[in-house]
């Protein structure tokens, strides 16, 4: 119940998670980039150096073996100019940048990102003197980086859309599940004494002067009613732990199916292999509805028409042991977990409910464990409660 309470806190984490992979996933890019842009700087910077010295050398020849061997092998965009601002030489620059205006234009969308670098001439005599400048953009490389970056976020905001439909319809989905299963479960635990005071009824309508000979089994069966309202109860709030005689306690649980085993439609034999006096601190009411669960499991699963279901309940130490061993159809290798999650039932009308009860029951409020001992198909399974 805590999940789903807890669901608007689960969605605002989920968004917030994302919000915090977006901020880093940002924050990291632009971190690479502005790295790439220094490189890229130190790099024109060095360009820049070269052209001064060249310059200064009063050589066009090497100037131009500068700009056609060197610059022009830079995989970004470049474009010198004069101390005008306006453009002398390119390279890289968008195919459909053809006309001056254009160019201009472009570089001075590039210099927002990467200021341009001076082409300074030094003269001793007369000091420095700029006669143009280099105007850099992004590398295809940032360029790339940059768009992938809006991928991942565009494929980052697909995939928690999906993610938000997806629990939600999940959640749904198990909570229409829940609630049918549990309407199920409840007609299935009013079954049997439902069934068996309708029997009474019928038998007093045949002998109304045995009455009193069938007083005590009626009185079973309400008490029963009673033991199957406590148990949905303590299901929803916080179970009252007591000491008490869980021998006498499955014993009780044996001999109340063995009489009912008749309106359930089985030929099946309940053998007690239970040891005396064993006590434990515990809910009554909540262990005896999941031994209960497991043993209608082995009488569901029996198809054969000798079928026996063995209790066992023995104590080593401080651990209590509880086997139901029936000889149905026994269960796959692969499902020996599954069966113990809601939802899943190996029966055609099953809604995968009891065992998971039972599990809860054992493990979150008992602290024990509950597992499939050992299984073979067509031979049977032993169900193992340890406490």
């Amino acid at each position: 119940m805590k999940l789903y309470r807890n669901a608007g806190n689960i969605k605002s984490g989920l968004f917030i998670l994302g919000i915090i992979l977006v901020v880093l996933l940002l924050g990291y890019t632009q971190v690479l980039i502005n790295e790439l842009r220094k490189d890229n700087r130190e790099v024109v910077r060095l360009y820049a150096s070269f052209i001064a010295n060249i310059v200064q050398d009063d050589n066009e020849t090497n100037l131009n073996f500068i700009f056609e061997n060197v610059i022009k092998k830079v995989k970004f965009p470049l474009i010198q100019t004069d101390t005008d601002d306006k453009p002398q030489l390119w390279k890289n620059l968008p195919k459909n940048i053809r006309t001056e205006t254009e160019r201009i234009r472009f570089m001075n969308l590039i210099d927002k990102n990467n200021p341009p670098i001076s082409l300074i001439y030094r003269d001793e005599s007369i000091g420095d003197i700029t006669f143009g400048y280099l105007h850099y953009g992004d590398s295809s490389i940032v360029e790339k980086l940059k768009l992938w970056t809006y991928v991942i976020l565009f494929l980052m905001g697909i995939f928690i859309f999906i993610g938000f439909l997806g629990f939600s319809f999940i959640r749904n989905n198990e909570k229409k599940h829940i609630w049918v299963g549990m309407a199920r479960e409840t007609a299935h635990q009013l079954g049997t004494p439902v069934s068996a005071l309708m029997g009474w009824v019928d038998w007093l309508k045949d002998h109304p002067e045995k009455s009193n000979e069938i007083l005590s089994e009626i009185e079973l069966d309400l008490q029963r009613l009673e033991q199957i309202s406590r148990r949905f109860s303590n299901m929803g709030s916080k179970p009252h732990f007591s000491e008490f005689d869980l021998s006498n306690k499955v014993e009780k649980i044996v001999e109340y199916l063995n009489k009912r085993l008749p309106s359930l439609g089985k030929k099946v034999e309940l053998l007690n292999d239970i040891d005396s006096d064993i006590k434990i601190v515990g809910n009554g009411s909540l262990l005896a509805w999941a031994i209960e669960n497991i043993i209608r499991n082995g009488i569901d699963a029996i198809e054969r028409e000798d079928g026996q279901i063995s209790i066992s309940l023995k104590q080593a130490s401080n651990i209590v042991k509880i086997q139901i061993h029936d000889n149905g159809i026994g269960i796959p290798k692969k499902d020996w977990k599954n069966i113990f999650r809601p939802g899943f039932s190996t029966k055609k009308t099953g809604w995968g409910l009891g065992l998971s009860l039972s599990t809860r029951i054992v493990e979150d409020i008992h602290n024990g464990s509950l597992s499939v001992a050992s299984s073979s198909l067509k031979k049977g399974t032993i169900i193992q409660i340890s406490l």
